[in-house]
């Protein structure tokens, strides 16, 4: 897990325009530390150091940080979504046993077959989220 400094969440809250609390620097913290979290996941994190936080104040700041793009969520099959801070444009790897998941670059090649779709279809691409589910290589060992 890797560690975002305090001061890059605190650019980060202050760059959507929301208030910074300690709580969302936590949020932001946790969420990078893991690179993908559930909130339930999230919420037994943060309760460590915020012990009056409650879950649906974790679930409201969460869903709020998608809707103005600071997050993404990551659907997974079967299990509840993950959620990452908003990056750069990649692809998600899946695993549909364990729910792992992994992180590639995306290739101009891909990213100029989305542009070129979205051109030929008169369409404003805003961002993609390319996610291909299967196994890892654990769970095909097993």
């Amino acid at each position: 897990m890797k560690n975002i400094p305090q001061n890059k969440s605190i650019e980060i809250i202050k760059k959507n325009n929301l208030k910074v609390t300690p709580q969302r620097i936590a949020i932001l913290e946790i969420i990078e530390s893991y690179g993908h979290i559930t909130i339930e996941s999230l919420y037994q994190e943060l309760s460590l150091k915020h012990t009056s936080l409650s879950l649906a104040t974790v679930y409201k700041n969460i869903l709020m940080m998608v809707e103005i793009g600071m997050l993404l969520e990551v659907p997974v099959l079967g299990i509840k979504s993950k959620y990452e801070l908003k990056k750069e444009n990649h692809i998600h790897l899946i695993c549909t046993s364990c729910g792992n998941i992994e992180d590639k670059p995306l290739e101009p090649s891909i990213e100029n077959i989305f542009s070129d779709l979205a051109h030929q279809k008169d369409f404003k691409l805003q961002y993609e989220q390319i996610i291909l589910y299967g196994l890892c290589m654990f769970c095909q060992a097993k």
